[in-house]
């Protein structure tokens, strides 16, 4: 049977997709073959037939994560203009804290599993979070770039390490209140000095 052309490019881009969910839900330790393949719908075989390793899954959806917060920052920014980091604030602290674990941002739900991770992993984290880190420094306000990188990288931490603590609490009210102060640091540290 002939597959119509893109279909190897569609089918990856599926597993890439539910491979990060999964990892997101279960954590790198937490989840096997078995179960990304099953994530995605597909036989060990066809899982294996894209990527020669569970690791090899991992990367790709650490990749694809990043990327996609990277779009988004890039999105916002042309969508919201000036007013486009409370509009990221927001999006953050509210719907990616509050969503399925499995749709998390792969910031705060992957980086645990990177610094886990072996140097290769690292290396490639590095290089993608310094493209997002760069949309969001050059949306920032300031003549200086390494001072709008600073404030970034200040904003990037506060988010996911906010949402990371605020998904860590059983109480709804406590976790809001997490996410309420988070807002208001992360909105200061993007202020210009």
């Amino acid at each position: 049977m002939r597959y119509k052309s893109g279909h190897k490019e569609e089918a990856r881009a599926r597993m890439v997709a539910a491979a990060g969910r999964g990892f997101r839900r279960q954590g790198y330790g937490g989840i096997g073959v078995d179960g990304l393949a099953k994530e995605a719908e597909v036989t060990s075989g066809a899982f294996y037939g894209h990527f020669s390793s569970k690791g090899e899954a991992f990367k790709a959806a650490l990749v694809t994560g990043l990327e996609e917060l990277r779009q988004g920052v890039e999105g916002l920014r042309a969508e919201h203009g000036a007013k486009w980091v409370t509009a990221f604030v927001d999006f953050y602290l509210g719907q990616k804290r509050v969503c399925e674990l499995g749709s998390s941002c792969a910031l705060q739900s992957l980086t645990s599993e990177v610094q886990r991770a072996d140097a290769e992993i690292k290396t490639v984290f590095e290089a993608e979070i310094e493209g997002v880190v760069s949309a969001v420094a050059g949306g920032l306000p300031g003549r200086l770039p390494k001072d709008r990188r600073a404030r970034a990288w200040a904003l990037l931490s506060i988010l996911s390490g906010g949402v990371t603590m605020a998904r860590a609490v059983a109480d709804k009210d406590v976790s809001a209140a997490i996410a309420s102060a988070c807002r208001a640091a992360a909105l200061k540290a993007c202020a210009e000095i």
